[in-house]
């Protein structure tokens, strides 16, 4: 045969295989009706397993046993999101203890970490207002715990930056504390070299700020190799330390804004490199709601240490048309090599398609929890 006539046997072939797999179907859609009168699951993974395990048994080499075992787990899979679609639609869908809100009550007490004149300060005040009731802590987890005994109603808390990634701190504290996303927060990251009255570029000899904000002026660093960089846990720390010693051989790298705060004279703005730096801060609450108009949702889970359990996990958003912003992934604490995804993906908890594919996650993923939808 030539080529035409080998294309030509292959749609006869695909043609049939269409038929087939429209009655496969019509099946999987009488099995929902059998699971939805008996309330089982539909995830079944034993039944699965061992329908992989006879039709690899049916074919006549290792290429098309492993071929067989791929295509039955895509029909299986697909089976599956039909299944989860029709016991939605007869009202089986996932129950989510989610209190949908018209707004975030701005007159609140606000946590914050860091000190006066941190961006997370900034970020704070951006969102609730100049005048919100706040105080800060410390640490991230301090703010959490904050949380926790109901001293806060919300925290504001740093979870990415455009050039330095993720606060992987902020993902592994979400993990552990029962704490919702409600909203966020995005602040325009410019760093500024101040220090007080009378300093100049000449008179300085120390530089104080957070590790990620000497990185991230490294070009500018470089040109003044006489000074020594000293790292502080904060850039408001820093810009108070100077401040509070009105030293001209000290200066801090910090935003305006901590200049503003601590009355601190700028020297020179914009000593980061790299333009359009940007940080996402999140709003966190300790009560599950979510805002009418809420567009994103932030959700962890942990999965089998398998092949393609990942895969097959993702197909979920695919199929209920989902657009998937970020997936981040932390390492389990006791486990080793296997870790916790985090995932960002755009919907709204009251929508169908987000309904259909937490069911699935549900089923399917371990450990699901909805980090919330803001």
């Amino acid at each position: 045969m030539d080529l035409q006539q080998i294309r030509e046997q292959l749609d006869a072939v695909d043609a049939q295989m269409v038929v087939l797999f429209e009655q496969r179907m019509e099946l999987a859609e009488q099995v929902a009706e059998v699971k939805k009168g008996s309330g089982k699951k539909v995830f079944d993974k034993e039944r699965e397993m061992q329908k992989i395990a006879a039709v690899k048994g049916q074919t006549h080499n290792e290429f098309n046993a492993k071929g067989a075992e791929e295509l039955f787990q895509q029909l299986m899979s697909i089976s599956r999101k039909l299944q989860y679609r029709r016991l939605a639609e007869a009202g089986g869908t996932v129950r989510l203890p989610f209190i949908q809100i018209p707004k975030i009550e701005k007159k609140s007490r606000v946590v914050f970490q860091g000190a006066e004149g941190s961006y997370s300060e900034a970020a704070m005040k951006q969102y609730f207002g100049e005048d919100v009731d706040n105080f800060h802590v410390d640490t991230f987890r301090d703010a959490m715990l904050a949380l926790d005994e109901g001293s806060a109603d919300y925290a504001v808390l740093p979870i990415e930056n455009s050039t330095a990634g993720i606060v992987s701190e902020i993902y592994d504290l979400l993990a552990e504390f029962e704490h919702f996303i409600v909203a966020e927060q995005v602040i325009k990251i410019e760093h500024c070299l101040m220090g007080c009255r009378g300093t100049t570029m000449e008179t300085i000899e120390r530089v104080y700020s957070h590790p990620q904000s000497l990185m991230q002026s490294e070009h500018f660093l470089r040109t003044h190799t006489d000074w020594n960089q000293i790292s502080m846990k904060n850039n408001a720390f820093a810009a108070k330390k100077v401040a509070e010693e009105q030293d001209v051989t000290q200066a801090a790298i910090a935003s305006a804004y901590a200049a503003q705060v601590y009355g601190l004279e700028i020297i020179q703005q914009g000593v980061n490199h790299v333009t359009g730096n940007s940080t996402r801060f999140i709003i966190i609450s300790n009560q599950k709601v979510f805002l009418e108009d809420a567009k994103k949702i932030s959700l962890c889970f942990e999965i089998p240490h398998e092949s393609g359990s990942l895969y097959h996990i993702l197909s979920h958003f695919i199929y209920n048309d989902l657009n998937m912003d970020k997936i981040e992934s932390r390492p389990i604490e006791g486990k080793n090599w296997e870790y916790r995804f985090f995932i960002d993906f755009e919907g709204n908890l009251a929508d169908s398609a987000v309904r259909n594919a937490l069911c699935g996650l549900r089923e399917e993923a371990i450990n699901l929890r909805i980090l919330g939808n803001y």
